[in-house]
């Protein structure tokens, strides 16, 4: 059987999604030990969204093949009870044979969050990028427009290896401003290693008035990493939702 697993997490302490040969400190990693101890075989799973360390979700979507006689109820009560208290499974629910969580996604929602203004706010310290500044809101939604549809997002990719497309399509870019925080929410059919992160550092320098919205065209079409703008740290970033 194919079953999906919907899946939150605090990244804070953990090196991303993937599970890595060099650790077993990654979401993945302990989510396919506990499976892997429950049926008393290896499993291995499938996630919608490769997120970086110290990035957090909310709607990230895996999808495993396994033989159990316990019920989805029962696999996501195992799983919750023998999982690290910052790794939540939301739900268990039988899928077509023919489903994967990563190929057959239409869209991913991320929302990354930025403490604005001079206040702290201790009880959201690890879900928000400190940098407790003013920002020019209306320049960043102008850059962000500029953003919006199917470009090559080359320059926004962290990875100089990347042999794939760069191509993506951005449905929206929201910039939000609200009391003592800055959020923006991205929609698109896929991101780029980084990709989110380094929009984000870019967008941030336009609302410093570090750069102009217009230099967006120029940025993308220089296919270039080192023309956009810093990479925004992974503390602020979570995965909101993924579409079907």
């Amino acid at each position: 059987m194919n079953y999906r697993l919907d899946i939150q997490y605090d990244g804070t302490r953990y090196e991303g999604w993937q599970r890595q040969k060099t650790t077993g400190n990654t979401i993945q990693g302990k989510i396919e030990e506990v499976l892997s101890r429950m049926l008393e075989t290896p499993i291995r799973i499938d996630g919608a969204g490769r997120t970086d360390a110290g990035v957090h979700a909310k709607g990230q979507v895996a999808n495993v093949h396994m033989e159990t006689d316990k019920s989805p109820e029962e696999i996501c009560a195992y799983l919750n009870r023998y999982l690290p208290e910052d790794i939540g499974i939301e739900r268990v629910s039988r899928v077509n044979e023919r489903f994967h969580s990563r190929l057959l996604a239409k869209k991913k929602i991320y929302q990354y969050r930025i403490a604005a203004g001079h206040h702290k706010n201790v009880f959201e310290r690890k879900y928000q990028c400190p940098l407790h500044e003013e920002f020019d809101v209306d320049a960043m939604k102008m850059a962000a427009q500029r953003l919006t549809g199917t470009h090559d997002f080359k320059s926004f990719c962290s990875n100089k290896k990347m042999k794939k497309s760069t191509v993506r399509t951005i449905y929206g870019i929201d910039v939000e401003s609200l009391p003592g925080e800055l959020r923006i929410t991205y929609t698109g059919d896929g991101f780029l290693y980084n990709m989110v992160r380094i929009l984000t550092g870019t967008l941030v320098e336009v609302g410093r008035g570090d750069r102009k919205p217009e230099e967006m065209t120029d940025i993308l079409l220089a296919c270039d990493r080192g023309s956009a703008g810093f990479t925004a740290p992974a503390q602020g970033l979570t995965l909101l939702q993924v579409e079907y």
